[in-house]
Order: C-alpha cells, then sequence, then structure tokens
C-alpha cells in the first residue's frame, strides 16, 4: 500500500510518502498560488507514485474544526484521486517539525517544515510515534 499525506496550508502543502506502510519520507512541499494550480500539483504528485491512500492532517478540536473540514474536503474534491482518504489530527505537528529541525538547516520558508509537519501527520496515522 502507497500512502501520502498532506499537511494543508494557505502557502505551501507539505507533502510525505510512505511506500512500505512503516517508514515515512518527507518530499517537497507544493507551493500554492491558487487553488486549482495546486489540487493539479497534488493529482500529479499523486499519480506518479500511484498512490492509494490518502491522509490529510486536520486541526481536531477548537472552534474553527468543522470549517477546516468542509474547506480540506473540498480541496479534495478538486483532486484526480481515486483512493480512500483519511483525516488525522495535526495539533502541534507544525511547532513539533520546527523542532525536528532546530540545528539541521536554517529554517526557510521553502516548504521543509511543512513536509516535515506531512510526515509527522502520516506516522501518526500509521501509529509510527
Amino acid at each position: 500500500m502507497k500512502i501520502a499525506s498532506l499537511d494543508i496550508g494557505l502557502k505551501r502543502i507539505g507533502v510525505a510518502l510512505s511506500l512500505d506502510g512503516k517508514s515515512v519520507i518527507p518530499q517537497n512541499a507544493i507551493l500554492r498560488k491558487n487553488r486549482n494550480q495546486a489540487a493539479r500539483e497534488v493529482s500529479e504528485f499523486l499519480k506518479a507514485w500511484e498512490i492509494d491512500t490518502l491522509v490529510v492532517g486536520l486541526p481536531i478540536g477548537g472552534s474553527s474544526e468543522e470549517e477546516m473540514k468542509r474547506r480540506f474536503t473540498h480541496f479534495i474534491s478538486l483532486l484526480s484521486f481515486e483512493g480512500s482518504v483519511h483525516f488525522q489530527d495535526e495539533s502541534g505537528s507544525s511547532e513539533e517539525a520546527k523542532d525536528r529541525m532546530t540545528g539541521v538547516t536554517k529554517q526557510k520558508r521553502d516548504g521543509r517544515i511543512d513536509s516535515i509537519a506531512a510526515q509527522i501527520i502520516l506516522e501518526r496515522w500509521l501509529g509510527c510515534l
């Protein structure tokens, strides 16, 4: 089973990949210019890797949970993807990603932290942590 995860943001979409259901590897983030361009690039990624399952990070709890789920569900509806979609609590994943990056490289706004957040989301879904 090939699984991908997304950490959807307004400027970047973090992406991670698991080809064996055990190890998770962050990929290059997708820079988001607009919704349709981002959906097209995510669809191309999912097709290129022959992804079966998509895990999407969603902030659970709080007043914005339903609105965020509605927005993410709409974005997913724009994808050319036939596999199964699952939501996973992303709470704290960006902060944890920043902690993982401390001392490794200077933190740039190139999407590395977003993709490490996607890695954390997928690790949680797989139960790897």
